[in-house]
């Protein structure tokens, strides 16, 4: 293997360069790639072997948006050689330690996200442009640095964001890097009308409900392209750091997967068992590129899950499963005590829509707003994304009826953002209409509207349906299951009658009640035998 042996005298350069790989938390999955992947005898990792490393041979059968580019088959085929181009740069002896951890950290180091942005504009122009397309990109390139100039139109938008699913899909599934594997690209044409809404000129006021823009030419200049990107899908360059880190670190593993085999129909992935849900795979993708951590995991899980029972692994609460209200959406979600999305999707003027709200706590009984931080989401047919302002606390509300007398009630339903009375989002406790207010209302998250042509008085709205999906992981799933278990024993020992109690009717407070109504002298001593 390339790495020095602790005899062996340990250069500067080598230093340096390991010190950056042991940077990126990849070091040890790196010597085990290089130990598998070079020569013996030179201690060098051929081009050939990078190429097999990085093929990529798929077709998709199923797609969910109604449009799609004739030239994304061929992009996908030249993605791997021109990661290879750009960063595996070799010799005619190929790839020595260094030199492969060099070539590593120069993608999957630590760096900017508008570094690691230009990288995957980078590798997205020259599959382009390998593949016979053309686009109004263009790179200029210098011995030290290079910029990223002119322009995207609405279908390279949507090529680049599809090779970043494939890239992320392909990371989280091995059978991937079979030959002629198989999968379904989503609909993200959600994220590909917000960009176009925010970064051309009178954007704000184009019809989104319209197709036609996905095939128009109007252009998305890069430099709008960047801001949009840092700010509505911040994650989207991570898809191609995960996407070389998992080729190199399972290129050992991978040995066996990469040769011929007889058939391919255990490799088929199909996006079919979330996309009946609100939370389609390309609408779980849009959300999960805003997020970090363990979030983010089970969010992907909705995306890539080839069987539908795992993606129902984290849905919490369907209305047209578990019927519609206040009361049935609690039954489901007490006791989950972590991260919440909440998925809206309603009807007004016509035209639906869906918004989302993301808790990081779990829902309690307050009549009162609470919570420590959240998000908001635009999520179709435009997707945006509102964090905290940091001015106010109000991140949610949800009050259930009270027993008892109250002299000023307060509303029961479900709010995020605003004030009581005045809140952003509102939901009855039926489920059935929706309010939505103007961000002026709101202090406690971002400004920018939630649907089309959101104006400043108040929407009201039909709710169509709700979704309501766990994001904290397999523990507390299960902390939930263990409460729901108590709650549901309790209540059936509360049902329970002690029948022996009433054995003799002549003893029973029932006779005793009956009597008393039928004859009133005996309900008048009664009253007269009580104190006070």
């Amino acid at each position: 293997m390339g790495a020095s042996s602790s005899t062996e005298q340990i250069s500067p350069e080598q230093r340096e360069a390991e010190s950056l790989a042991a940077s990126t938390g990849a070091l040890s999955a790196l010597e085990k790639a290089f130990s598998t992947l070079s020569d013996p005898q030179t201690k060098t990792i051929s081009i050939t072997s990078l190429k097999e490393c990085f093929k990529l041979s798929i077709d998709y059968p199923n797609c969910e948006a109604s449009f799609k580019p004739e030239s994304f088959p061929g992009l996908l085929n030249h993605l791997g050689p021109s990661i290879l181009d750009h960063f595996f740069i070799s010799d005619k002896d190929g790839l020595n330690w260094i030199t492969f951890l060099n070539s590593y950290t120069k993608c999957c180091g630590r760096m900017p996200t508008s570094n690691s942005l230009n990288n995957l504009l980078k590798v997205f122009g020259s599959a382009v442009m390998k593949s016979g397309a053309t686009t109004g990109m263009q790179i200029e390139s210098t011995d030290a640095d290079y910029k990223i100039n002119g322009y995207l139109l609405p279908a390279d938008l949507l090529m680049l964001l599809w090779m970043c699913w494939v890239m992320s899909w392909s990371s989280r599934n091995r059978q991937m890097v079979k030959e002629n594997a198989m999968f379904g690209l989503p609909d993200v044409n959600n994220l590909v009308l917000s960009a176009v809404s925010s970064c051309i000129e009178g954007g704000a006021e184009l019809n989104v409900w319209d197709d036609g823009i996905l095939g128009s030419d109007r252009q998305i200049p890069i430099g709008k392209l960047h801001v949009w990107v840092l700010k509505t899908v911040p994650n989207l360059p991570e898809c191609l750091v995960q996407f070389v880190h998992s080729r190199i670190s399972n290129s050992a593993s991978q040995q066996d997967v990469l040769e011929p085999s007889s058939s391919s129909s255990g490799d088929s992935h199909s996006i079919a068992p979330s996309s009946n849900y609100l939370l389609t795979p390309g609408r779980a993708w849009s959300i999960s590129l805003t997020l970090r951590s363990t979030m983010r995991d089970e969010m992907l899980k909705t995306c890539f899950a080839p069987v539908a029972a795992e993606v129902k692994e984290n849905l919490l609460y369907r209305s047209s499963l578990h019927g519609k209200g206040l009361s049935r959406f609690w039954s489901n979600v007490e006791g989950y005590d972590g991260p919440i999305l909440v998925v809206i999707s309603a009807t007004s003027e016509d035209h639906s829509w869906s918004i989302g709200a993301l808790t990081h706590q779990a829902f309690v009984n307050k009549d009162t707003f609470y919570g420590t931080s959240g998000s908001l989401y635009a999520i179709s047919p435009v997707f945006n994304h509102l964090t905290s302002s940091g001015k106010e606390k109000n991140f949610v509300y949800s009050h259930l009826h009270v027993t008892g007398y109250e002299a000023k009630p307060k509303p029961v339903g479900i709010a995020f953002g605003g004030s009581i009375g005045n809140e952003r989002i509102f939901m009855d406790e039926d489920f059935s209409k929706l309010i939505v207010r103007h961000h002026a209302y709101d202090k406690t998250y971002q400004s920018g509207a939630l649907f089309p042509n959101q104006g400043y008085l108040p929407t009201e709205a039909h709710v169509l349906e709700v979704e309501v999906w766990g994001l904290g992981g397999e523990k507390v799933k299960e902390a939930q299951n263990m409460f729901l278990k108590r709650e549901q024993l309790f209540t059936e020992q509360r049902r329970k009658v002690d029948l022996k109690t009433f054995s003799n009717w002549e003893d029973s407070p029932e006779k005793m009640m009956m009597d008393m109504v039928s004859n009133p002298n005996a309900l008048s001593a009664f009253l007269l035998l009580e104190p006070g």
